[in-house]
């Protein structure tokens, strides 16, 4: 075999070798994706539930054994009567009732506890066996550390609601959900990063820089939301497209400072939650229309209607949520919703930038 055959060889098995790589670690990102969205509807679910204080000590390892047997429940449930949310919300409650609260809360953190395991066994084991390739993974292993310190963050957040509190801080339940959603975000980027890409060109010169934005206004969004979701503001002013009989309704900025309505007013922050919902909107039509004005034959225009559709889908579950009054189904609906918009924004934004190069996962 001529040497030029040769390198040619070398060349296709190394290509099928990147290939097969890359898939095994596209269909692992892929499978820790679908627990992050089955986590975060589990931990909406014990939200509305309100079962998130149930369990009221941490212990990361011991606590993935549940209570065994009449004595151990009614020890713990010992230890929910003495926070406030027992003695002013549940007060009287059996330890049968109990018990239903109880397993949300031990659901969420056992799935939190088996995303930690099934993202580092599999990071250790493609590194070892270098599938993993070099440009990746240090961003892997970021993932996994904020992974860690999400874990830290949601004890701290229940923390809030054992002492003085019926529910938990509406700034730590934001951070919590979205830390979550930086962790899901980066997860995709980095799964999409794998994949083929396109050739065509950007739409237009801003295609790239408005998609990042949308992206960014996504995340934003689920802020914003968990903000509402923690002051429990999605129960109040049940109509649209007014509030309060009017579209920019009063009492807005009644608390001093006025900035503290933007974070601790029901009212002023479901109102601001509508906004930022009307502004995603409006970037992702935007959006949508420069892309088909531009490049309606390319594929990042046909992603730019998928996005878009995608958002006026979750606006549409957000008002239906919202006119309700928050039923459990329809509510974990938009938040799911909330992570696919965030989920697709992200993976259309990476597409701009092409797959990691071949020649880099050689060396």
């Amino acid at each position: 075999m001529s040497a030029t055959n040769v390198t040619a060889y070398r060349s296709v098995d190394d290509a099928g070798r990147i290939e097969r790589n890359r898939r095994q670690v596209r269909i692992w990102l892929g499978f820790v994706l679908f627990m992050l969205f089955v986590l975060v509807l589990v931990g909406g679910a014990t939200r509305l539930t309100g079962s998130g204080l149930s369990i009221t000590e941490w212990k990361p390892i011991h606590g993935v054994i549940p209570p065994i047997g009449a004595q151990e429940w009614q020890e713990e449930f010992e230890l929910y009567k003495r926070i406030p949310q027992y003695e002013q919300v549940n007060k009287g409650m059996t330890v049968d009732e109990f018990k239903t609260i109880f397993w949300w809360e031990w659901a969420h953190r056992l799935i939190a506890r088996s995303i930690g395991f099934v993202f580092a066994v599999p990071l250790a084991f493609f590194w070892l066996t270098g599938r993993i390739e070099r440009k990746m993974r240090w961003p892997l292993v970021g993932l996994l550390a904020l992974g860690g310190f999400q874990g830290f963050i949601g004890w701290w957040m229940v923390s809030s609601g054992l002492a003085e509190r019926v529910s938990v801080s509406q700034y730590r339940l934001a951070t919590h959900l979205t830390i979550a959603c930086l962790i899901f975000a980066g997860t995709v980027w980095l799964m999409r990063a794998l994949a083929p890409h396109s050739d065509d060109e950007a739409p237009t010169q801003g295609s790239r820089r408005m998609a990042g934005i949308i992206a960014g206004m996504a995340i934003f969004q689920i802020y914003l939301g968990a903000l509402v979701a923690g002051l429990h503001a999605g129960f109040t002013y049940n109509t649209w497209p007014l509030m309060d009989g009017a579209v920019v309704p009063g009492g807005l900025f009644l608390q001093q400072p006025w900035w503290i309505n933007l974070f601790e007013n029901p009212k002023t922050v479901q109102f601001v939650h509508r906004i930022g919902a009307y502004v995603l909107f409006a970037l992702a039509l935007v959006h949508l229309i420069a892309s088909l004005r531009a490049a309606p034959e390319t594929t990042h225009a046909r992603r730019a209607l998928v996005l878009f559709g995608l958002v006026c889908l979750q606006a549409t579950i957000g008002i239906l949520t919202l006119i309700w009054q928050v039923p459990l189904g329809w509510a974990l609906a938009h938040q799911g919703g909330a992570l696919v918009v965030l989920g697709f924004a992200v993976a259309h934004w990476r597409g701009f930038y092409g797959e990691y190069d071949r020649d880099d996962a050689r060396a």
